[in-house]
């Protein structure tokens, strides 16, 4: 049986991070602002310290969102640990979590969305009720930073539920596989 194949566009899925990333962060921000009283400090230790504070935990946050692909793997795709790969291609720029397994597309939607909720929607939220810009900057960059997960969950509704889809280990590709 001949696949269909799923395969994004690294150039254009920067792009949209990219624009995503300003445009969420510049919305939260606003919302944050207007909704809460703000106390801007800009000596050069704050400033320091923040985006030291921001990295560390954009870093965090990146390899928390993988691992949520791993864990998503296993909980809805039902995958054996020994399955399964994680790291990062410093050459492609980019953070990677797959299956050597065939999982159905409805488990692989899920495992798609779920770092967009837990290492997006959550920080975001979080950062709203205690008024820390800084989680709702973070929020805004793992949220946008989930548009090629979007963009294969969106190409994944024109499967059937019960199609098995395989996870390319290298490249941000899928193959499904549609029973006629």
């Amino acid at each position: 049986m001949q696949p269909y194949i799923i395969e994004l566009d690294i150039h254009k899925l920067t792009k949209q991070n990219i624009i995503w990333t300003i445009t969420l962060s510049i919305l939260f921000l606003l919302v944050n602002i207007t909704w809460q009283p703000q106390h801007f400090d800009f000596s050069i230790a704050s400033v320091s310290l923040s985006i030291v504070y921001f990295t560390v935990s954009y870093i965090g946050l990146i390899v928390l969102h993988e691992a949520c692909h791993l864990i998503g793997f296993v909980i809805f795709g039902k995958v054996p640990f020994r399955s399964l790969s994680y790291g990062v291609d410093l050459q492609k720029g980019m953070a990677y979590a797959t299956t050597k397994e065939h999982i159905s597309n409805a488990s692989m939607k899920k495992v798609l969305l779920l770092p967009f909720w837990i290492t997006g929607v959550i920080p975001t939220m979080i950062g709203f009720y205690v008024n820390s810009n800084l989680l709702i900057l973070l929020g805004a960059f793992l949220i946008a930073g989930a548009v090629g997960d979007f963009a294969m969950y969106k190409e994944l509704r024109k499967f059937p539920r019960n199609a098995l889809v395989k996870d390319d280990p290298a490249l941000p590709k899928l193959y499904v596989y549609v029973d006629n």
